[in-house]
Formats: structure tokens, sequence, C-alpha cells
């Protein structure tokens, strides 16, 4: 997800983003939007699942003599540093390069202990506040970021149901993430089950969506988008996935490649 700050565009448009929410594949398509450009600014990860991670080594505009890169990720159980941790994927013999082969001026570090703080912590032109969530298989975080003028959440891997069934069954809305998601303009959340799939495929560690909606009503968020939908839902299947929340008090979008909401 990439994120440009309203107070940095330009009279004649969007400005290029400085701000990446995780590293999956679809970040190779910010390069396009930098116009194959160098990137310079922050990439933060929420997780380590490879989902998140391995379109890093693909990005073009990070991988260019003259981008300058942050990456951070959130503090490791093991205490391992982040490079080492990166590499544990970008290495040979899975991958030709290291993290440190990647051209350009990067820096790999873990998030600092301010950004779990009430106040969160200055990510260039953002003030980045985490938050640790329930997933699977290593430490995960959502985010809340605001420019001063919007505010939103991305919580793209949640699975709720282990802090408890909660009201309906779909996982309990914790302190956490109702935090994260206060009165924000945009919700971005894990969508990635049904109702009906809670039961038998929650423990693989993620959210229903009717959970997502009902987080953004419960938190006063001004819209919510669903987002890492099961691979196997069809574009018919999520377009009535969405018209069901039509009546909801909160508007909800379907996320998909190449969306961009303008706050």
């Amino acid at each position: 997800m990439a994120l440009s700050a309203a107070g940095d565009a330009p009279a004649s448009g969007t400005s290029p983003p400085t701000l990446l929410l995780d590293a999956g594949t679809g970040i190779r398509r910010v390069s396009a939007l930098l116009e194959r450009r160098p990137f310079g600014g922050d990439i933060l990860l929420t997780h380590l699942h490879w989902d998140h991670i391995q379109g890093l080594p693909f990005f073009e505009s990070g991988d260019h003599l003259d981008s300058r890169v942050t990456l951070r990720l959130p503090p490791q159980e093991d205490g391992a540093d982040a490079e080492s941790v990166l590499a544990r994927m970008m290495s040979p013999p899975l991958f030709p390069i290291r993290p440190n082969n990647l051209r350009g001026d990067w820096t790999f570090d873990v998030l600092p202990a301010d950004a779990f703080s009430e106040d969160g912590v200055a990510v260039g032109a953002f003030v980045v506040k985490a938050s640790e969530v329930p997933h699977k298989g290593g430490r995960t975080v959502g985010y809340r970021v605001s420019d001063g003028h919007s505010t939103i959440a991305y919580i793209p891997d949640h699975c709720p149901t282990e802090m408890g069934p909660g009201p309906e069954g779909w996982g309990e809305y914790h302190p956490a993430v109702l935090e994260l998601a206060r009165d924000v303009d945009v919700l971005i959340h894990d969508a990635h089950l049904l109702p009906e799939e809670v039961a038998t495929q929650a423990s693989f560690g993620h959210a229903a969506a009717d959970y997502a909606v009902g987080l953004g009503c419960r938190a006063g968020a001004r819209r919510v988008v669903l987002f890492h939908h099961r691979p196997d839902r069809s574009d018919d299947a999520l377009d009535a996935l969405v018209a069901r929340f039509a009546t909801y008090p909160v508007s909800v979008l379907g996320a998909a490649d190449g969306l961009e909401l303008v706050l």
C-alpha cells in the first residue's frame, strides 16, 4: 500500500508516494507511480510472511542507484536484527542476492519503541502508531497512519478469534484494534473469510469480512476497505460480499489492484 501526504501534493496533482505499507508483489506497481524514478521514503512491514515481503527484490524504484529507503519491521521475538531476518528469505540458495545487495541507500531496522506509544512516531510526513495484533507464525502489527489531514488504519492480517469468540463468534473486538481504528477515515482490514468459514479456517490466522465491517462500525470508521481476499474468491463473489453491507452505517469497499483513494 502506497501513501502520499496531502500537504506534499503539488498543484498539478498527487505527489509521489513516500510511505509504503508492506512489500508483497504489489510493490512493483509503485515503480509505475514513480515513472521509474528512484523511491525516497519508508517501508513499514506488518510481519514477515512471504506475501508481505516477496516484492522487495523486484521493486525497481527501490533497487535503484539513487534510491533512499528505510525499511522497518516489528521487533522479533528472538531479538534477530531486521536485515538478517529478511535474509532468511532473500539469500542464496533461495535467492541470488541478499538485502544488502539492493542498489541505493537502504537502511534495515526494527520499529522503535515510540511507535507503540500513545503518540506514535514521525515517519517522514506522517505520524505512525503500531499495535500488536494476533495472527499466526510470527509477530504481527497493525498501523494507524495520519498526515495531519486524514487518518487510516491498516490491519491486513488479523486473527481475532485468538482473543475469544466475541459477540458473534467471529472474534473479539479487542482494545488494540479498536484503538487503531478509532474514528479513522479509512479502515483497511483483513477480510479473508466468510462467517461460515471461521469455525474451520480461522486457525490459519485470518478474519471474516463481517468482523472487519463490525470493527469499523464499533470504532467509528467512516469507510471500511475489505482486503486480503481469499485467492479462490471470484470477482462476482466479492461484489456480492460487498453488496451485503449496503445498509450498514459505514461505507464498505472491496479492495482491488490499482484502487486509489483520495482523502
